[in-house]
């Protein structure tokens, strides 16, 4: 995305009027038009290349990863609910030794 609007902003800038007053500054701005559309290209090469065998390398170790720590989540989430309702039902109790235990554990 960068080297695409790094592109359009040197797109912008030969259709530019003062490129047409200044020779100099066409020639400038041309220059990094160049730069800029080569660095695009390889940089959409690289990304090409990589492709292929970083998203099978992203589905094989980043989603299983992902759904483990959802799993987890949603766990630790069950967990939670439980014991906060324990809780609640301790603290409704009437404040004796072993029910005061309790909610302490």
């Amino acid at each position: 995305a960068m080297s695409k609007s790094a592109v359009k902003i040197s797109s912008d800038l030969l259709s530019n009027p003062l490129c047409e007053q200044e020779p100099a500054f066409l020639e400038m701005v041309t220059a990094f038009d160049t730069a800029m559309k080569r660095m695009d290209s390889f940089n959409q090469e690289k990304v090409r290349r990589r492709g292929d065998r970083d998203s099978n390398l992203y589905f094989l170790l980043v989603i299983p990863a992902l759904n483990m720590a959802v799993k987890r989540r949603e766990q630790t989430l069950q967990d939670y609910k439980r014991l906060q309702s324990k809780v609640e039902k301790y603290e409704e109790k009437e404040r004796t030794g072993p029910v005061l235990a309790k909610l302490h554990q």
